[in-house]
């Protein structure tokens, strides 16, 4: 398969060293929205055009607690282990990140915890990993459903990423980027897709939310070059078209590049990827 025939939202791809292969993850449900939550596919390809699969990463066993809005997985390699870091909801439950593992980037993933790392009563989604000083951590948004000016927070994890190490810590709000528009009818502003890299020294954070034109990815920097910050706004989003919920991967040739999904409209997403440098 082509990139342009794979229907796929929120794209993460891992770069696997160990079998020179580029596995592409995402919200792959048909109905990712309002039908029941199936599991995630996975694509392999060696050189970033051509794709083999889908695959099935992942499918909820019978007593799996989420019903619904399976979405946004990532999967990052810690310690020789694959770890998926997905957005699970159930009626009754806060939508939260659970962390699964594997010992192949094909799967089968399973859960190492009974529910969400992330806090019981808030509503959250779209964690991400990030490793500092040795010690793993969650990026995940707190949902503008629940706080309308939605947030960036971050957690320390335990070793083995099976539960929190400490206490969120808001990073920054929606509204703190001036490019940030409400989406929809009322004061509500979104944050999801936070994804952590290095650049030059610094450290950085892709993030998506809504702008004057639709959906879109901004970029934040962070002035101690720690996850705690102060995380400091760009004052214009990526110059993307109603795209969004992208990562930054490196090339086995050491070559950048940004994946996201567009348009942001249901079913026409489509992995776009394009070269990434500052």
């Amino acid at each position: 398969m082509k990139s342009s025939e794979i229907r796929i939202r929120d794209p993460f791809i891992l770069s696997d060293a160990k079998s020179g292969t580029y596995y592409l993850y995402g919200t792959t449900d048909k109905l990712p929205w309002g039908g029941p939550g199936e599991g995630f596919d996975v694509y392999a390809g060696r050189d970033l055009v051509n794709w083999e699969g889908p695959y099935p990463a992942f499918r909820k066993s019978k007593d799996f607690w989420a019903e619904e809005n399976f979405w946004a997985p990532e999967v990052h390699k810690v310690d020789g282990t694959y770890y998926m870091f997905a957005s699970f909801k159930a009626k009754g439950k806060s939508r939260g990140t659970q962390i699964l593992k594997s010992e192949s980037p094909l799967g089968p993933f399973v859960p190492i915890s009974e529910g969400p790392v992330t806090p019981e009563t808030w509503e959250c989604l779209d964690g991400t990993f990030y490793e500092q000083d040795g010690e793993p951590w969650i990026i995940f948004c707190h949902e503008w459903t629940q706080i309308r000016n939605g947030a960036v927070c971050a957690m320390r994890l335990s070793a083995g990423l099976k539960e929190a190490a400490g206490e969120p810590q808001v990073l920054f709000h929606a509204k703190d980027a001036p490019w940030v528009r409400a989406a929809g009818e009322g004061d509500n502003y979104v944050t999801d897709g936070p994804f952590l890299f290095n650049e030059g020294g610094r450290l950085y954070m892709l993030w998506s939310s809504f702008a004057a034109t639709g959906y879109a990815m901004g970029l934040a920097v962070s002035e101690s070059g720690r996850v705690d910050g102060p995380w400091r706004q760009m004052e214009r989003p990526l110059d993307v078209k109603d795209g969004g919920h992208g990562m930054i991967f490196e090339s086995f040739e050491g070559k950048k590049y940004l994946i996201y999904h567009a348009p942001n409209k249901t079913p026409l997403e489509r992995p776009v990827m394009v070269d990434f440098s500052f």
